[in-house]
């Protein structure tokens, strides 16, 4: 549904939209996001999921001709320690040079989200209660390739396995030309310290992981943004590998008050917004003139973009998202919370004035130095976010999701005398008879 409640801008530029004007299925509308017929991709991917199940390597090869075009042999279905040494060689200094420093600071700032193994508290003279941490045995990281070469996702997705003290951590990505693995990605791999690289990409890598395969090992796990394939693929296999955070098309907000830079406004909506037709991008302020020389800027810098990522931009703008004029800053906070959004950025010179006031969103970028490019890359947080709302009651990929945590008890006998009444109470009100015989054989053993 496309609300315009202002007269159009520029063609091909945002759409500008005064919430007081909108009615509540109005306001709904926008909450919504450009979502794919995942009845529709679940379906075609089920003989896909079936197929690798069954024929396992054999499926893996005929898939990556189909769909990737690549003609392989099952050898190649697995990097080789040769192609990790010389990715080095096809891959420029600079970018060599991008990916360590990427990595450095992924893993510093995960290795602080890593908590204690053991935390116990006494409860009750005698009665220690709390919580063990443990990694997961098996992850598998996708890492996808459909718009490009994207090595900061291996960076993201592998690196707190590897700081969660993961044994098993298996990279997929599908084959590029010849059957080979994009060179920088190799890089990042082994920055992660990962060398276990498999070449699958969509719904087969999917299930090859859920699975395994002669090549692929069976995961307990998998995490990664994918296409709605691998969303999909991550539906009909949820009983054999749990999915990660949902990762679906991009999106962002930019939280602007009258402190605002128009132009770095402009520019860093357009950094989201560039990333697919299927992107959701707004700009929410309480400012008419602000809004109108934000919608003027991007314009500007619309023709400065490749054909390619100005049709993005354009649809994530102008069809998807826009620029929201709230009647409050109250009325803007209440948006920016009931949107959820993958990326926010609280464009202001005091940004920690507003940060109390935001409950949902997977990722808070405070003022305008730090872009959501710095923060996609180099900044340290993890860029694999939740999407299509789901900020609203989940997380950044991080430590966490490469851990079980373990409930853990002890009891001295004294412990074990004191609660022995009030546990009897209760197994004799809801009816369990072994429960309580058990705790008073302890007591009397005759």
């Amino acid at each position: 549904m496309t609300v315009l409640a202002e007269p159009a801008l520029p063609p091909g530029g945002p759409r500008l939209l005064r919430l007081a004007n909108l009615s509540p299925a109005e306001r709904d509308a926008l909450m919504m996001r450009r979502a794919p017929d995942m009845a529709h991709h679940v379906e075609r991917a089920r003989p896909i999921v079936e197929a690798v199940r069954d024929q396992g390597d054999r499926a893996l090869v005929r898939f990556a001709e189909q769909f990737d075009g690549v003609l392989m042999s099952r050898e190649q279905l697995r990097v080789s320690p040769q192609d990790f040494t010389t990715a080095p060689q096809d891959v420029p200094d600079d970018v060599v040079e991008a990916i360590a420093m990427a990595a450095d600071h992924v893993r510093l700032v995960h290795e602080r989200q890593r908590p204690a193994t053991l935390d116990m508290v006494e409860v009750r003279p005698g009665v220690m209660a709390g919580d063990r941490h443990v990694p997961i045995d098996s992850v598998a990281c996708y890492v996808p390739r459909g718009k490009g070469a994207f090595p900061s996702v291996a960076l993201m997705t592998a690196i707190p396995a590897v700081v969660a003290g993961v044994k098993k951590v298996v990279i997929v990505t599908p084959p590029g030309p010849g059957g080979r693995c994009d060179p920088a990605t190799l890089v990042a791999a082994r920055a992660a310290g990962v060398e276990d690289v498999c070449l699958a990409g969509g719904a087969q890598a999917v299930a090859a992981a859920a699975f395994g395969t002669e090549t692929v090992p069976r995961c307990v796990r998998i995490v990664g943004p994918g296409s709605p394939w691998v969303g999909a693929a991550m539906t009909l296999c949820a009983d054999y590998i749990e999915p990660g955070p949902p990762a679906g098309p991009s999106e962002a907000v930019v939280f602007a008050d009258d402190t605002a830079d128009v132009g770095r406004v402009a520019l860093d909506l357009l950094i989201e917004a560039e990333h697919g037709d299927d992107s959701t991008v707004f700009l929410v302020t309480w400012n008419d003139e602000f809004a109108e020389a934000v919608a003027d800027a991007i314009c500007g810098h619309l023709e400065n973009l490749s054909r390619e990522r100005r049709h993005y931009a354009r649809a994530a703008l102008g069809t998807n998202g826009g620029l929201v004029i709230a009647g409050d800053a109250g009325d803007a906070l209440d948006f920016v919370n009931a949107f959820a959004p993958e990326h926010l950025q609280i464009a202001s010179r005091r940004p920690r004035a507003w940060l109390d006031a935001i409950s949902n969103a997977g990722e808070i970028l405070l003022g305008q130095d730090a872009p959501f490019s710095m923060a996609n890359y180099m900044i340290g947080v993890n860029a694999v976010l939740p999407t299509g709302g789901k900020a609203a009651s989940r997380s950044a990929l991080g430590v966490m999701d490469f851990l079980k945590r373990q409930s853990i008890a002890e009891l001295t006998p004294a412990g074990h005398d004191f609660l022995a009444p009030a546990t009897r109470v209760l197994a004799d009100y809801e009816g369990f008879d072994a429960h309580a015989l058990a705790i008073t054989a302890r007591q009397d053993p005759s």
